[in-house]
């Protein structure tokens, strides 16, 4: 990588993938209202392979503590069922032979608690992946500029425009937390 413009073009793809990670890990996190991302690491045993749930039926949200699953082959429904209980999201499915209903449990104060550090770790974590990239950049114009590839004043406005990536992905890593912690702290 020589140009400023390569240099910034990767910082910013990696530091969207960092926002993008933390907004994926913190869809996985139960609030006590219903999401279908809740069970998109839910694994069923399917014609002899692991498959997502998602690709065995229909997940939609019928209301806001309740997940349904239309299961497209009914002989599967015990599998879906037991799939959910041994994921270790503390859910417990109902079969009625149609859908499969998954109601969210409510959550405890302590649980909401835990939920928040939780939260604001993958937070933290971010960051650190965004602040890493930063690192990785300036370091990357610094070599490019020893190298001759280009001026001083063409390094420092780049270091200006990572900082300027940097600082709006970790504002929306924050927006992304705040967000969150609110939801699981909500009644």
């Amino acid at each position: 990588m020589n140009t400023i413009k390569e240099i910034t073009a990767d910082c910013e793809t990696r530091m969207t993938k960092a926002v993008e990670s933390v907004r994926h890990e913190l869809a996985k996190i139960r609030t006590g209202r219903a999401s279908t991302a809740l069970l998109d690491a839910v694994k069923v045993e399917a014609y002899g392979s692991e498959t997502p749930v998602n690709q065995v039926g229909n997940l939609s949200v019928s209301d806001a503590h309740t997940i349904t699953i239309q299961v497209w082959d009914k002989s599967l429904m015990g599998a879906v069922e037991k799939a959910i209980r041994n994921a270790n999201l503390g859910l417990n499915p109902m079969n009625d032979g149609q859908v499969i209903r998954v109601p969210m449990p409510a959550l405890t104060e302590e649980r909401r608690v835990e939920i928040s550090k939780l939260v604001k770790k993958f937070g933290e974590e971010g960051k650190i992946a965004v602040r890493n990239v930063r690192r990785d950049a300036m370091e990357n114009l610094k070599k490019a500029e020893k190298a001759e590839h280009f001026r001083e004043d063409d390094r420092k406005r780049g270091e200006d425009e990572v900082q300027k990536k940097t600082d709006h992905n970790i504002k929306e890593i924050d927006t992304l937390v705040a967000t969150k912690e609110k939801e699981v702290m909500a009644v």
